[in-house]
């Protein structure tokens, strides 16, 4: 899987790095790896990164979005319910709190 490929699948498309592996049938931690990198890459194109955060669904905790894998528990109510982050791209310049 080349990382363009990854771009493209994600454009306009959110998913969580678990959702990417099971279609790409990789491991979550080659996916993660993979993304930080083209986190890096696409700096420089018209693409944005865009990391909806992990949210605890019991109280509603919002992680940082620089996590891309679901964190374990919640440091506030320490519950484990817990939303997966999701990525995406975009084309474009207009930069919100949750680009990268």
């Amino acid at each position: 899987m080349l990382r363009k490929d990854l771009l493209h699948i994600l454009t306009g498309n959110p998913m969580t790095v678990a959702a990417l592996a099971r279609l790409l049938a990789m491991k979550p931690a080659e996916v993660a790896d993979d993304l930080e990198h083209l986190f890096k890459s696409v700096r420089h194109t018209e693409h944005e990164a865009v990391v909806d955060p992990a949210v605890c669904k019991k109280c509603g905790f919002a992680f940082s979005p620089e996590t891309l894998r679901k964190p374990s528990k919640c440091p506030e109510c320490k519950g484990s319910w817990i939303a997966d982050p999701k990525i995406s791209f975009r084309l474009g310049n207009g930069k919100d709190e949750r680009t990268r």
